[in-house]
């Protein structure tokens, strides 16, 4: 026996139903604080920090994403 179930609903309706967070604060305090970081408010090392406090496994976790960045950008040869 198949039974298909099919729900309309936005994505913020959604999320509730899963139960999971609402990130939309943390989000726009990002937003706000890269556009500061663009406009020379904030300095990139500032940034770097808070990026470095929220990513997964910390230290371990940036220096993953530069290698992956760092070797991105070299050229093949």
């Amino acid at each position: 026996m198949k039974i298909n179930v099919e729900v309309e609903c936005t994505p913020e309706e959604a999320r509730r139903l899963m139960g999971l967070p609402d990130f939309s604060p943390v989000h726009e305090k990002y937003i706000t604080a890269l556009t500061d970081s663009m406009d020379g408010h904030i300095k990139p090392e500032m940034l770097e920090s808070m990026m470095r406090s929220w990513a997964p496994m910390g230290e371990a976790g940036m220096n993953f994403w530069r290698q992956l960045f760092d070797g991105s950008t070299k050229p093949k040869g």
